[in-house]
């Protein structure tokens, strides 16, 4: 079997937790780049692949899969490692729910596209950060609440889950806009994560197309 090609970039967050949950599953990939700053994921060739034009896409035997969450899920499903996801179906539904909380409710209203819709209608530059930062202060508020009865190094105890995949490059992303990371237990689950190699290497800052 081929290794799968990831198609990516260094600074897009859903390209960031498939490179972590590779890397913690230990599997071998290569890279396909595309920079968002210059649209390359409008490109015919890339839309023939996705045609949301949206990254990351993980292409495995042929088959292209989309969507960093079911891409992570997908790898849980059928790769060797450490879980991903509890066995216990209340504690799978509880980090699943954290975990949406950036792949759906932070995340997709302000990323890129939405942020250049923004001053499309005419927004400042600070008005568009002012959102951003918001939208993401308002996100990690309620990411904090939902974990805050969890004891352990990671967002649901010992073992690295979902959440954590999708924290740690969600935080990188704040920071970007100016946040201040205020809330210690997050801070703290940071620290835990970016501890193991799995992390530090799927870092943006460590990927070959940084900038």
């Amino acid at each position: 079997m081929a290794d799968p090609v990831l198609h990516g970039y260094f600074r897009s967050t859903a390209s960031y937790r498939v490179r972590i949950a590779l890397n913690l599953k230990e599997v071998a990939y290569a890279d396909a780049f595309h920079h968002l700053r210059k649209g390359e994921q409008r490109a015919p060739e890339y839309l023939a692949l996705n045609p949301q034009g949206l990254l990351p896409a993980l292409v495995v035997d042929g088959t292209v899969l989309t969507q960093s969450l079911a891409i992570c899920e997908y790898l849980d499903e059928t790769v060797a490692g450490p879980k991903l996801l509890p066995d216990d179906a209340q504690r799978r539904s509880r980090v699943r729910a954290a975990a949406q909380v950036i792949a759906c409710d932070i995340h997709p209203v302000q990323n890129l596209k939405i942020l250049d819709r923004l001053r499309g209608l005419g927004l400042s530059g600070e008005q568009v950060n002012e959102w951003a930062r918001q939208v993401i202060e308002e996100g990690l508020d309620a990411f904090d609440r939902l974990i805050a009865g969890e004891s352990g190094p990671y967002c649901f105890g010992d073992q690295v889950t979902l959440a954590d995949i999708c924290l740690v490059p969600q935080l990188v992303n704040a920071r970007r806009f100016g946040v201040d990371i205020r809330w210690p237990r997050l801070a703290a689950v940071e620290k835990a994560c970016l501890a193991l190699a799995a992390f530090s290497k799927a870092a943006p800052e460590n990927q070959p197309d940084a900038e």
